[in-house]
């Protein structure tokens, strides 16, 4: 599990989708809290992975510690990324943003079928420059 997890994460960190999809179940679910978001299965993962990449160019996960009760892995870190562009409606001010990370992960058939990712989008929000509320509006459709 946790060198699955690792791999992931290398991969991502590298923004190299082919990669982390190749770790992937074709029937994950990557669930991405803070924005509401979930993705379902190896082309959706791919569309989802490579959009929130052009908005955040430089993102970066460094995994700090885990836990597992043999079936799930959750692991926390520090994720380091820089919000470009003018996705949700907002324009963001250029700086990193570094964030406490918490991930959850199952898995199936020696692949990962499932990654839950929380931060704090507020605090996102804050170091990036641009509304919380406004951002809000924007997922909810509002925006």
């Amino acid at each position: 599990m946790v060198e699955l997890v690792t791999g992931l994460a290398v991969a991502k960190s590298r923004q190299d989708v082919p990669a982390a999809l190749k770790v992937m179940h074709p029937r994950m679910l990557l669930e991405n809290r803070a924005f509401g978001t979930a993705a379902r299965g190896l082309a959706e993962n791919e569309k989802v992975l490579t959009r929130f990449f052009r908005s955040f160019p430089d993102y970066h996960v460094d995994l700090e510690g885990h836990a597992s009760d043999g079936e799930n892995l959750v692991c926390w870190g520090t994720v380091r990324m820089t919000w470009t562009g003018d996705r949700f409606g907002v324009t963001p001010n250029g700086k990193t943003a570094e964030l406490p990370v918490h991930i959850r992960f199952t898995f199936e058939d020696d692949l990962i079928a499932s990654e839950r990712f929380f931060f704090d989008l507020s605090e996102l929000c804050a170091r990036s420059g641009v509304s919380t509320d406004a951002v809000r509006r924007s997922l909810r459709g509002e925006g």
